[in-house]
């Protein structure tokens, strides 16, 4: 076990693999399900993520903790927590970013709406029991919204040791721009028309 840290109000990125678990490398047959939050370095956010980071190396790596986090910081394969700035990608800059997967044995990571399901009171469900959007609800969370998500850090001892990073849930916070660079259309920028005569006709 680990020590579970609940990030607020973060962008989101790389989500390909939220919804269908995908392997780690082409053919490895290592399906995970994973996303990548961004972490501003002067919020609450990171100061939780970095307790835990400390906790964990403690607890694992004891007295080698100091001596192994700086070993590992910067190596993207055995520190899931990275400086934003490394990456050439939109959002990144002046940023953190940490990088969360979770196995497909171990199930979809739970996936909630901001609004409340007025049968049990509690944040709705995006996606039904079989794994699909709940109607009305497809796209809720994109790559560049912003979102609340609860995380796992845990230290990895052994040969293939680091610092983890395990997903739990996603909740859609607020909408934020695209990461595609496309801004998303709201329905209040449209009225409701009727097609004009013509085009009835040539319907007909």
């Amino acid at each position: 076990m680990g020590t579970k840290v609940k990030l607020t109000n973060v962008r989101a990125a790389f989500l390909d693999a939220l919804i269908t678990a995908k392997e780690y490398e082409p053919g490895d047959g290592k399906f995970r399900y994973s996303a990548t939050f961004l972490i501003d370095p002067a919020s609450e956010n990171h100061k939780k993520i970095e307790a835990a980071i400390q906790a964990e190396a403690a607890t694992v790596w004891q007295k080698k903790a100091v001596a192994t986090l700086e070993s590992i910081r910067g190596n993207t394969n055995k520190f899931c927590y990275q400086k934003g700035d490394l990456k050439d990608y939109d959002g990144f800059e002046g940023m953190m970013y940490v990088a969360a997967h979770r196995k497909q044995n171990d199930g979809r990571a739970l996936l909630l709406d901001s609004i409340a399901d007025p049968e049990t009171g509690k944040p709705a469900r995006l996606l039904d029991a079989a794994g699909k959007w709940v109607p009305g609800k497809e796209g809720r969370i994109y790559a560049g919204c912003y979102v609340n998500a609860t995380i796992e850090i845990y230290a990895q001892a052994g040969a293939n040791g680091g610092m983890r990073c395990g997903l739990m849930g996603v909740q859609f916070y607020r909408d934020g721009d695209s990461f595609s660079g496309a801004s998303r259309g709201k329905e209040d920028d449209f009225e409701a028309v009727e097609a004009p005569e013509e085009a009835m006709d040539d319907l007909s």
